[in-house]
């Protein structure tokens, strides 16, 4: 069977139509076409009707424990201070395999459909309704930097596009005077990894992911100079494009050149429409309450989900917040104490998070709006030794959920085993995940490639085994 590829036109010199443009333009006669051919690239090239327009990914950096948060396991209570007894025998980086240790927080029922969420989470549960949990996903990495590396591009290497970057490729932008893909960290640091987590890899640099701070300008730099008037900036803009434009004349196969270009055209239009994004004045102080605005602990995640909620009313395609930066228990690595750290940042984001949920409800947004939340993976159902708190990394089994539009909420999707340490019941792959996620966007994986190094590269791989999570779908 003939698969139909989604990937540039090529011309019998086996050029792309836009290397072909190019050349036979001249130089200056290409640079003419310049902004017809990056508006085509940002024309959206959905494969099918989909729900979601937009998506945000709550990112809970460090790997949240699946066992303490929606995967509840009445056996751990049981085997509470027994040895495991199953095939793993050590740890991530050779650490011990200590007891298995039962949960020390409480799961109760909620919503109608009766979803099981430990009392981590009060705000979250309000919608649980809601929540698509799936319960049996695997990943093929202990190590923090690959893991969020694959949960972000799908492969344990750097070099690859972020999630974000592919759905810039592939549906473009809704807003041409604000980023496709946007990111906000923790105050305490970035994932391990830093930007290779929102690179666009091997794709043009327009659809990587851009950067934004929740407090002051989004960007550095990005506020006019003082002094300088709007008529002085632009003659400088125009000063500065013509010489880049006449550089690239004679380099047309560049195109980190003209992206660049383009970059200081968007921080251009961005100005304004980025600095009022983040300028919270204007919200009243119930909104601002709810997200947990005058609460020290949950402010800052606060504020980037109400930005968040700003940020898709200007169309933005793709944000992805981060909870915990730093190491150890700056993050939900909870080597140390698992019961101190999810406690800690579960307490800083769950209010948030339960607000945004609202916020889109009320506002319409919730129906084309897309929720992720999940980490680079799971955690041990033991402890890590004999006699402590701490829980070690868990790629083997773990949970992550989707809310929101073109989701079938209420309902948990597979199983790990009693204790919680393997995916046994319908287990789901990260690709798969991804698959899900463009599915709900609506780009089929398989089709959806960029051609690089004689392949047409996918987010889920070359391989023909990866498959949307149909059960996830409304």
């Amino acid at each position: 069977m003939t698969m139909t590829r989604f990937r540039p036109n090529h011309t019998p010199c086996n050029h792309t139509r836009r290397e072909f443009l190019w050349n036979a333009g001249g130089g200056f006669a290409g640079l003419a076409l310049a902004d017809l051919l990056q508006a085509e690239s940002a024309t959206p090239g959905a494969h099918f009707p989909a729900k979601a327009t937009r998506a945000v990914f709550l990112f809970m950096n460090g790997g949240p424990s699946h066992v303490d948060t929606f995967d509840p396991k009445p056996e751990l209570d049981r085997l509470d201070g027994k040895s495991y007894s199953g095939d793993a025998k050590v740890g991530s980086n050779g650490r011990p395999i200590g007891h298995l240790m039962k949960s020390p927080f409480a799961f109760q029922q909620h919503g109608e459909s009766g979803l099981p969420i430990s009392d981590l989470f009060p705000h979250t549960a309000k919608h649980a309704d809601d929540l698509c949990v799936i319960r049996s996903l695997h990943s093929d990495t202990a190590a923090h930097a690959s893991g969020c590396l694959q949960m972000n591009t799908g492969a344990i290497s750097i070099g690859k596009p972020a999630l974000g970057a592919w759905l810039s490729y592939g549906l473009g932008s809704a807003n041409r005077n604000m980023p496709t893909f946007v990111v906000m960290t923790d105050p305490r640091g970035g994932p391990i990894g830093s930007a290779s987590n929102w690179s666009s890899g091997y794709m043009p640099a327009t659809h990587q992911g851009t950067l934004f701070r929740s407090t002051g300008s989004p960007l550095l730099d990005l506020a006019t100079p003082e002094g300088t008037t709007e008529k002085s900036q632009r003659a400088s803009l125009d000063l500065l494009k013509n010489l880049n434009e006449q550089h690239l004349a004679t380099r047309p196969e560049m195109s980190a050149l003209a992206d660049r270009i383009e970059s200081y055209e968007l921080a251009y239009r961005m100005q304004t429409e980025a600095a009022e994004t983040v300028d919270l004045d204007k919200i009243d102080s119930q909104t601002k309450a709810m997200y947990g605005l005058d609460n020290p602990k949950t402010a800052d995640f606060g504020r980037k989900c109400l930005i968040t909620k700003q940020l898709l009313e200007r169309g933005v395609r793709f944000i992805q917040l981060y909870s915990g930066g730093g190491h150890i228990e700056e993050t939900w690595d909870g080597h140390t104490n698992c019961i101190t750290n999810h406690r800690l940042h579960a307490g800083e984001t769950d209010q948030a998070i339960g607000a945004l949920m609202t916020d889109l409800k009320r506002s319409g947004l919730w129906d084309e709006t897309l929720l992720i939340w999940g980490g680079e993976f799971g955690r041990t159902p033991t402890s890590e030794g004999v006699g402590k708190f701490g829980r070690d990394h868990n790629w083997h089994g773990y949970s992550m959920w989707l809310a929101g539009a073109g989701v079938k909420g209420g309902q948990a999707i597979g199983a790990t085993d009693d204790v919680g340490f393997k995916a046994v019941e319908e287990r789901h792959h990260v690709s798969d995940f991804h698959a899900t996620i463009l599915h709900l966007m609506g780009l089929d994986h398989r089709r959806l490639t960029f051609f690089h190094q004689g392949l047409d590269q996918r987010l889920t791989g070359v391989t023909e085994e990866r498959h949307v999570i149909k059960k996830a779908l409304a």
